[in-house]
């Protein structure tokens, strides 16, 4: 009686132009942004309504500025009752991350998903040709691999 092989069939290898899971084949394209001029409480009322925990910030040409989070929301709150400074006067441009890093739409989302754990960020936004095209999250990650979880993962 011969050796049985319990390996399944080899699936074949993509060619070196194609990248399967790409991340921009799961980013989210519609995204809500923030202008830098747009007052902290503007930007407060937006992150709650539409219940995200922050958002890029771009100009007018959508070109990549910042990013402003709960977290930077709350750290201007803090300050300005601190210093005991109106919240009126504060503009999303005070209080945004400037340095952003983005990430590659051709990327993989396993190789988009080991970034996450490096850089401990919720999200990263998503530029081409200097344009902002979208956005991908720590949530959008876990959706397209729940979506994915019948394919090989090789």
């Amino acid at each position: 009686m011969g050796i049985k092989s319990f390996q399944g069939p080899r699936m074949s290898q993509p060619s070196g132009d194609e990248i399967p899971f790409k991340v921009s084949d799961f980013m989210t394209k519609k995204l809500i942004t923030f202008k830098p001029e747009q007052s902290m409480q503007e930007a407060i009322e937006t992150l709650i309504s539409n219940r995200i925990s922050g958002g890029p910030v771009v100009n007018e040409e959508n070109e990549l500025i910042g990013v402003i989070s709960e977290g930077d929301c709350i750290s201007h709150i803090s300050k300005s009752r601190y210093y005991n400074m109106p919240l009126d006067d504060a503009k999303v441009e005070d209080s945004m991350i400037k340095d952003v890093e983005t990430i590659d739409g051709d990327m993989n989302i396993f190789d988009a998903a080991n970034k996450f754990l490096e850089a401990k960020r919720r999200r990263f936004p998503i530029v081409e040709n200097g344009k902002l095209v979208g956005q991908i999250s720590q949530k959008d990650i876990l959706i397209a691999t729940m979506n994915l979880k019948t394919e090989n993962w090789k």
